[in-house]
């Protein structure tokens, strides 16, 4: 069973109200201890993503709890309704382990950093990340930083005095 296979099945067993549990196949294949964020998508506009940063649960265990938060508990979306459980697009992404990225000034991390990594971007009690598929829609790293900054509730330019982190994806879309 494919990731994808294993958020659409949790799903579609919610809206028949029952629990769904992957076989034990499956819980194998996927039982490293792995971190990620499931986004879905109708006609290609977000209608809910989330995701961990950490690794704390087994693949197969993350994946259906992610697909349960995204579906249902996404506070930018109303929850998920039957009717569109045909519609949506389910998209996977692994990450690897968060690395800090060390920095002098703001010219040398927009140097740093490419358009393949995740951004973290932390400081006080704020922080806020965006995949790597985010990239597409913001394609200038400076834009990146700012749009970054100001949805971890902090003004545009704080980026430049926070922590930033990076880590890689692994997709798997539907």
């Amino acid at each position: 069973m494919k990731l994808t296979e294993l958020a659409r099945k949790t799903l579609e067993a919610y809206f028949q109200e029952k629990k769904f549990v992957p076989d034990e196949k499956t819980k194998k294949k996927y039982n490293e201890k792995k971190a990620c964020f499931v986004t879905l998508t109708i006609n290609e506009r977000l209608r809910g993503c989330i995701g961990s940063l950490e690794a704390r649960n087994e693949l197969w265990k993350d994946v259906i709890q992610n697909a349960q938060h995204a579906a249902f508990n996404d506070f930018r979306f109303s929850p998920l309704k039957e009717d569109e459980l045909k519609r949506i697009k389910i998209e996977v992404s692994v990450l690897t382990t968060p690395k800090r990225l060390e920095f002098e000034n703001e010219k040398d991390l927009l140097e740093k950093i490419d358009r393949k990594m995740g951004i973290i971007l932390e400081k006080n009690d704020y922080n806020a990340t965006f995949l790597p598929q985010v990239w597409l829609q913001i394609p200038d790293k400076k834009d990146f930083l700012e749009n970054l900054s100001m949805k971890a509730e902090m003004s545009r330019n704080e980026w430049k005095t926070s922590i930033i982190s990076y880590y890689r994806v692994e997709i798997e879309k539907e």
